[in-house]
C-alpha cells in the first residue's frame, strides 16, 4: 500500500490564494524574483529550511502542515 502526502506545492498555493497575495507580493516577502517563488509554488525547486518556516509562520500553519506531515 502507497502513502500520497500532498505536495508542499499542493499546499502553498491554496494558503497564498485564501490570503488573497499575488506571487508578485510573495515574491518580494521572500526577496527573490517571481519566477523563482512560482517555481517554489509549482514544485520545480526546494525552498530552503528557512523559508519553510518564514511561510508557515506568515499563513499561520506547521511546516509539518505545508511539507505534507500533519
Amino acid at each position: 500500500m502507497k502513502i500520497v502526502l500532498p505536495s508542499f506545492a499542493e499546499r502553498l498555493q491554496p494558503l497564498r490564494k485564501a490570503k488573497k497575495v499575488t506571487q508578485r507580493q510573495m515574491a518580494e516577502l521572500l526577496d527573490c524574483t517571481e519566477q523563482h517563488y512560482q517555481k517554489i509554488e509549482y514544485g520545480k525547486v526546494n525552498a530552503p529550511a528557512t523559508t519553510v518556516i518564514f511561510l508557515a509562520d506568515y499563513f499561520g500553519v506547521t511546516t509539518d502542515y505545508l511539507l505534507g506531515r500533519e
